[in-house]
């Protein structure tokens, strides 16, 4: 199939896919040149791009990406690797998680806040009070 097609079907850009063959996340058991240089994809890049998109769903680099397909091609890691590997990434999402957090909370209190401040400017600044004293300034 022409790359155009290939996008349609797994829901990514031209441009995403021409990346990721760029970056040797295809190969040429994905991708073909023809004889007008023009690429033709085969159904095994259907699965490699749909695996690329459940590794980049849990927030894999680039990087990473290399290093899973290169596993995933050639099952060089031992299983308490990949073990190791899933523990790791379970610990950076849920540090990820704390920040959203704390960011979520940050944004609650503000339009807690300024929706106070339209009906009750004394309470607001009561609010925002008690806030400074909580934060330590």
């Amino acid at each position: 199939m022409k790359i155009q097609e290939l996008a349609e079907k797994i829901g990514l850009s031209v441009h995403t896919i021409r990346y990721y063959e760029k970056e040797g996340l295809l190969d040429e058991r994905h991708v073909q040149r023809e004889k007008n240089n023009y690429r033709t994809y085969s159904d095994e890049a259907i699965e490699r791009l749909k695996l690329i998109k459940k590794f980049q769903g849990i927030g894999c680099s680039l990087i990473e990406l290399k290093d899973i397909l290169q596993d995933h091609d050639t099952n060089t890691r031992t299983n308490q690797q990949v073990i190791e590997w899933i523990l790791q990434k379970i610990n950076e999402i849920e540090r990820k998680k704390e920040e959203f957090d704390r960011m979520l909370e940050t944004l609650n209190f503000m339009l807690t806040y300024r929706v106070t401040l339209e009906t009750d400017p004394e309470k607001a600044r009561s609010l925002l009070a008690a806030a400074k004293l909580n934060s330590g300034k």
